[in-house]
């Protein structure tokens, strides 16, 4: 098509955020949030399975320069958003530090990812449902990506055990597992370290032998919120491919008007 005088061109139609700025103030990240889009997560089983991410992109922006491009940041997601893991998200962040030509780039994406899940007894399977997250930050001296997983879990409570002359109060809990890892961690895998530390997993379908197994079990397996922190630390501990975590457990309490909560941070670099 012919290109008209009264259609502008690439060459005619200036360009505002790459002229230089007077204030001479630098800008730590700027770009666009709370984008959500498609995506495909690669899984542990060779497979794929698509979801819908909640997604952030930043990059630097030196003191000289009075804008980034905005739209390089939807090109950059267009381009990565399928057939993700660790060393592509890690991938899709240098992407955009070199499209934007900035110092760092930033990448946080959350997004539901299931897992199918069989009842103990039974064998029914079920879909469930955890959250997930990369953080991902590109400069010149390299990279730095969390994965983090949070799961529901069932909480027993060993002083309600203890002192009661039958039963005990039990709650869900919300546990989190944020890690740095070297070579690759499936999110299935951190679901497995997760889930183990719990009085019991939860399950999306539960027939009646189910709900007996799952609990008896947690009956047998009371744990404290502080339990649960630091058995999944003693768990991430003693895997080699995790060089940094942070846990944390948040107990829905069933008798308190108020949740129990823990956390704790290992940097086994140091």
């Amino acid at each position: 098509m012919t290109t008209t005088s009264n259609e502008p061109t690439d060459h005619t139609i200036p360009d505002v955020q790459s002229k230089p700025d007077g204030r001479r103030v630098a800008i730590d990240k700027v770009g666009v949030k709370e984008i959500e889009h498609p995506v495909t997560i690669s899984t542990m089983n060779g497979g794929q399975q698509e979801t819908v991410a909640r997604i952030n992109m930043y990059v630097s922006l030196p003191a000289d320069r009075k804008g980034t491009h905005m739209s390089r940041f939807l090109e950059a997601l267009n381009k990565h958003h399928e057939d993700l893991q660790p060393d592509r998200i890690i991938e899709f962040c240098r992407d955009l530090r070199g499209n934007l030509d900035a110092a760092d780039a930033h990448l946080e994406m959350s997004f539901p990812y299931f897992i199918k899940k069989k009842a103990p007894v039974s064998g029914l399977p079920g879909l469930m449902n955890y959250q997930c997250s990369f953080h991902c930050e590109v400069n010149e001296t390299g990279h730095d990506l969390i994965m983090s997983v949070s799961a529901a879990a069932t909480s027993l409570c060993p002083c309600s055990k203890e002192i009661s002359a039958y039963g005990a109060h039990n709650q869900r809990c919300l546990i989190t597992a944020e890690v740095r890892f070297r070579g690759l961690v499936w999110i299935e895998e951190l679901v497995e370290h997760v889930e183990s530390a719990a009085s019991c997993p939860v399950f999306s379908v539960l027939k009646r032998p189910d709900e007996k197994l799952v609990t008896e079990q947690a009956f047998d397996n009371p744990k404290f919120v502080e339990d649960i922190v630091r058995d999944l630390a003693v768990r991430l501990d003693n895997d080699e491919r995790l060089v940094w975590f942070h846990v944390k457990s948040e107990n829905f309490e069933s008798i308190h008007n108020h949740n129990a909560y823990a956390e704790i941070t290992r940097d086994k670099r140091a």
